[in-house]
């Protein structure tokens, strides 16, 4: 997901119990007929391509672009068990005009729903040594997987979730924002196989913080400081204890200022975004790498002054510079294409690099975040550049 794109159902598999033998046969997308039912609401949906997968599975392609394509809702995933229904409307033949499949009036509902790379998280619960718990989900790399006995040490990515992702479901930090996909997903992990631990913040929520925010109540951020410990200690021939990232968004990135002054000698960088913070912590923390980010129009976490009396990222950032570490601003839109977008990353970096900085800071034109202008990560955990910088920072 991200602000301009939500979770979509893009396909739906057909499993037969027997083989499917199509003899040079293609099967034209208007053979079969795809129903959703969303939100109480029924309509087609637009088949692109079908084909076979396996011997006897059939894989139906779906437009993404369908108004009820959606998977998540405003937070919570939509319910989608038996909420698609497929039929066959036309036969498909050979080309010497044999039936394979052939049509019928029955229709099939789906009995499962695959949620690509989220469903590689497990799922879990941590209760502290004070008796409070926080669930979580965590991606395991496949060379862990493969080998538990093997002691290649992995980077480890803590994800804090932002307020509206606050639940008792323990999904919403994964589908809410791509926050957390983003480090799991296949292609990242074959470039930087690593451990993401995702926990969630439980409800009724917790707001007893200094300025009424959730990562930063007391038991909250005790939970979280001995889950990371607790799961560094448990894993030490697999943790690189010199590769621990904190990654936040709004509210989590109020988390990681936070953290990060309360921990100042334990993580190697960090991406707080739309994110606030106490300006006089700031000194603690000057020789962590961390690359910010901030929609300059953000009317719900505002740029400078930020909430609850503790200010944004715009003043965090001369905060820290005061403090005496070096910082590199650049400010661009946030809806450029991806490959413009990222052009801008990389010249921001090189300046970063000619400096000798460490704490880089991207601010986004007004007018220009996608949805919402709190929305600032629209591009951030696409950003491969601020990835790679990520995973490129050790003690």
């Amino acid at each position: 997901m991200t602000p301009r794109n939500n979770w979509l159902v893009t396909a739906v598999a057909l499993q037969y119990a027997h083989r499917i033998d199509l003899r040079g046969a293609t099967v034209p997308p208007t053979a079969f007929q795809v129903r959703a039912t969303v939100g109480g609401r029924t309509a087609a949906r637009t088949v692109t391509r079908v084909y076979t997968h396996t011997s006897d599975r059939l894989i139906i392609e779906l437009d993404p672009n369908d108004a009820d394509a959606r998977a998540v809702g405003t937070t919570d995933p939509l319910p989608l068990d038996r909420a698609y229904s497929v039929r066959q409307v036309e036969d498909v033949r050979t080309p010497a005009g044999e039936p394979v499949l052939e049509a019928g009036p029955f229709a099939h509902r789906n009995d499962d729903v695959i949620t690509p790379v989220v469903d590689d998280f497990t799922a879990g619960s941590f209760t502290d040594s004070a008796g409070f718990e926080l669930d979580f989900r965590l991606y395991r790399p496949a060379g862990f997987l493969r080998n538990p006995q093997t002691r290649p040490r992995y980077p480890l990515v803590v994800t804090l979730h932002g307020g509206g992702e606050v639940a008792d479901n323990n999904v919403t930090q994964l589908t809410s924002n791509r926050i957390a996909v983003t480090f799991a997903k296949p292609e990242r992990q074959r470039r930087n196989p690593a451990f993401v631990l995702s926990p969630q913040i439980p409800l009724p929520r917790p707001m007893d913080g200094p300025d009424g925010t959730d990562w930063t109540d007391a038991k909250v951020q005790a939970a979280l400081i001995e889950l990371i410990d607790t799961f560094v200690r448990e894993h030490s021939g697999h943790v690189d204890t010199d590769r621990l990232y904190l990654v936040g968004l709004s509210s989590g990135g109020r988390g990681i200022y936070s953290l990060l002054a309360e921990r100042p000698d334990v993580f190697a960088a960090a991406l707080p975004t739309a994110g606030w913070g106490d300006a006089a912590a700031m000194e603690r923390i000057t020789h962590i790498p961390i690359w910010a980010d901030h929609s300059v129009d953000d009317p719900i976490v505002p740029y400078r002054e930020g909430r609850f009396g503790n200010p944004g990222t715009w003043t965090l950032m001369n905060a820290l510079e005061t403090a005496g570490a070096r910082v590199t601003r650049g400010e661009w839109a946030n809806d450029l294409p991806k490959a413009q977008f990222e052009a801008r990353s990389r010249a921001l970096l090189r300046q970063a690099r000619a400096a000798r900085s460490h704490v880089l800071f991207t601010s986004y034109t007004a007018g220009t975040t996608p949805v919402n202008p709190h929305l600032s990560w629209a591009q951030t955990y696409e950003n491969d550049v601020v990835i790679d910088w990520l995973f490129a920072q050790s003690r």
